[in-house]
């Protein structure tokens, strides 16, 4: 006869003093299919809701000291609980205890003596018309604490009077009949107090004394604790036998009160003023926590803000870094590289003065040791001198030519900057390279060419004659029997790229870093000068391009030369984009040798 709700088990707090009836209602519950935790009095429920949050509370409004009523105000006054729906049970049909119950914050009453069919209507109606809370991971419990009260009163009748009220009420109670007892009682780290209850007048201290000591005191506290989660003490009187003048009250106000209750004989009417100080009281409390939370908030994400400054700043500064490190690096080679230029050129201007006088000479004995030759020679031992002769020159001509060409590089080598810029056909350059290659590529090798670039470029010819030939005939000469060398010309963005790859054996990583280097090869004694990819190196630096080694899909070395586009001005063209289409060459070219 009820309507279900949604599978899903919810979780209520039954909040009975009586062990008896809280049995009866916990086993009517669960065999409705609802969990049921049980707290024997509004103190305990409250510690246990600073814990978890149910989905619905059942409190009875007779309670043993916090009545039902004091907590679902403390309940709505909670920012965190006050959507929790609260049904209020009593034993009997009390008017005006469902008035106090209904004013005080609950969704409904109902008596404990109510058909339990109805009662379980009530409850699944509640839980309709208010979901229950989602708790996500991390969420902030409420913070429920019992308030304390300290009772400054040097009456002991008043004293224990005042107390009793209070603890009915639900608060803790301090109690102390002169200031230096308050004091005491305030200065303890392990109390805090909410609210000082002055009963006036005292007999034995001044109230506006003990007024403007206790605000003293209250003003240290709020110096000390400007970031404080709860608001300071509240102070107030309570007016014994009609005896405070007005004059003497409009003093003690000035001195720090902040309430006054005069004399009532209705402890009704008086608990109900306690119950709204204490409830200003709470809201103050409450505000200064959303401050302090604010605050907290505020620090976590300016630290998280500063956290993600510190590393961006340490990723610029590792990234800066590496930036100075490679600049370094390329400082040193460039230095190394400009005084190898001196060097060089020094040494082939020495060697190059005598070497054109043997030439000349060496040009002279051969010819004249021809001319001995073709007359008559009288003994067969002197035609064999002649003969050996003619051999020797020879073979000295080829070491001269060779000591030549060495110079020659050695010239070019220092020399590169100062080779004049022009409008290169870099299709046909490298056409013309690979036919002189062609002795040393044969049929052994397969020349693949691969052009999809306009065919023109702005740059210096010794680009093609000195770095194109001389990473092609490294290759070459690294290929042991058959192979393949790739050539492809292609626009990088703002770059010319032209990339050669071989399927020879590579170049091994402890040698990459030297690889750039003059005279650094790993050829056979004689079998090579070392400077062929130090030319090259300098030219493409030349060129404010830059040359990379790596691996090459065949298996061997790949060398990726990139110099930037610029026009006869020297300025950077657009980019690789914004070139015209026209000057791509769709046609690809016949290999050189091996197709």
């Amino acid at each position: 006869m009820t309507a279900p709700l949604p599978e899903r088990v919810y979780n209520l707090l039954v909040v009975e003093d009586s062990e008896t009836q809280a049995i009866m209602i916990r086993r009517m519950l669960e065999a409705h299919g609802f969990q049921v935790e049980r707290a024997a009095s509004g103190e305990a429920a409250l510690d246990l809701l600073n814990a978890r949050l149910p989905d619905m509370i059942i409190a009875d409004f007779h309670l043993p000291g916090m009545s039902g009523g004091e907590l679902s105000r403390q309940l709505r006054l909670n920012s965190r609980t006050r959507s929790i729906p609260l049904l209020m049970l009593t034993e009997a049909a009390e008017v005006e205890t469902e008035r106090e119950g209904l004013e005080s914050g609950a969704d409904a009453y109902i008596s404990k003596a109510a058909d339990p069919d109805f009662l379980i209507l009530r409850i699944r109606a509640l839980l309709r018309e208010r979901p229950a809370m989602q708790e996500e991971p991390g969420d902030e419990m409420p913070h429920f604490r019992r308030l304390r009260f300290l009772v400054l009163d040097d009456d002991p009748a008043g004293l224990a009077d005042h107390s009793a009220t209070l603890l009915r009420e639900g608060y803790l109670v301090e109690a102390a009949s002169d200031v230096e007892g308050a004091l005491a009682a305030l200065g303890n780290a392990d109390l805090t107090v909410d609210c000082v209850l002055i009963g006036l007048p005292p007999r034995r201290f001044d109230s506006v004394d003990a007024c403007r000591v206790l605000n003293a005191r209250r003003e240290e506290e709020r110096a000390q604790q400007a970031e404080r989660s709860t608001a300071p003490f509240l102070m107030i009187g309570i007016e014994r036998d009609g005896a405070v003048s007005k004059e003497k009250l409009a003093r003690a106000f000035d001195a720090g009160l902040d309430e006054f209750i005069p004399t009532l004989n209705d402890h009704l009417l008086l608990r109900v003023r306690l119950r709204a100080i204490v409830r200003r009281k709470m809201m103050q409390d409450e505000m200064a926590q959303a401050d302090a939370d604010r605050r907290d908030r505020a620090i976590t994400v300016e630290r998280a803000r500063m956290t993600e400054a510190l590393t961006q700043a340490n990723a610029e500064l590792g990234a800066a870094n590496d930036k100075l490190i490679e600049t370094q690096a390329k400082l040193v080679q460039a230095a190394k590289m400009a005084s190898l230029g001196e060097l060089v050129a020094g040494i082939a201007h020495e060697i190059n003065n005598p070497l054109a006088f043997i030439l000349a000479h060496q040009a002279t004995v051969q010819r004249v040791l021809g001319q001995i030759g073709s007359q008559d020679v009288t003994t067969e031992k002197a035609r064999g001198y002649i003969a050996k002769a003619q051999d020797r020159a020879t073979a000295m001509g080829a070491g001269l030519k060779r000591i030549r060409d060495l110079v020659l590089n050695l010239r070019q080598f220092s020399r590169l900057d100062e080779g004049g810029f022009q409008s290169v056909d870099i299709f046909e350059a490298i056409d013309t390279v690979l036919t002189l290659l062609r002795p040393k590529l044969g049929d052994r090798i397969h020349v693949g060419r691969h052009y999809d670039a306009p065919p023109t470029l702005w740059c210096s010819p010794a680009l093609l004659n000195q770095v194109v030939m001389n990473i092609v005939s490294n290759a070459a000469d690294a290929i042991e029997g058959e192979g393949r060398i790739d050539i492809t010309v292609t626009l990088d963005g703002p770059d010319y790229v032209i990339l050669i790859e071989d399927s020879g054996p590579g170049v091994p990583e402890a040698v990459e870093a030297r690889i750039f280097e003059p005279f650094f090869t790993t050829k056979p004694i004689g079998s090579g000068t070392g400077l062929g990819l130090a030319i090259a190196y300098s030219v493409v630096k030349a060129h404010q391009g830059a040359i990379t080694i790596g691996r090459s899909p065949f298996g061997g070395a790949s060398f990726k030369i990139a110099v930037p586009l610029m026009d006869e001005t020297g300025q950077p063209l657009p980019q690789a984009s914004a070139m015209g289409a026209a000057g791509l060459t769709e046609a690809p070219r016949q290999p050189i040798a091996g197709a």
